[in-house]
């Protein structure tokens, strides 16, 4: 992720509003559409809002993902 223009798609942000960590599915409108780690609803966050994770809160939320993927089988 860049600080000059939108988040890449497949990368994790942090929504500064609330915390919350998500995978950047795309850009819809004027919005960031993130998605939970381990899955879940996206939600649509201002660009500007969408930070980039330190190294922590993505291994955080990739391992959230890889727990979530073995509970589906």
């Amino acid at each position: 992720m860049t600080g000059d223009g939108p988040p890449e798609v497949g990368e994790y942000a942090v929504d500064v509003r609330d915390g919350r960590v998500g995978r950047v599915m795309g850009c819809v409108g004027p919005y960031v559409q993130l998605r939970p780690a381990g899955g879940g609803a996206e939600w649509d966050c201002p660009p500007e809002d969408a930070r980039p994770t330190v190294l922590a809160e993505a291994l955080r939320a990739r391992v959230r993902e890889i727990n979530a993927e073995g509970r589906l089988r």
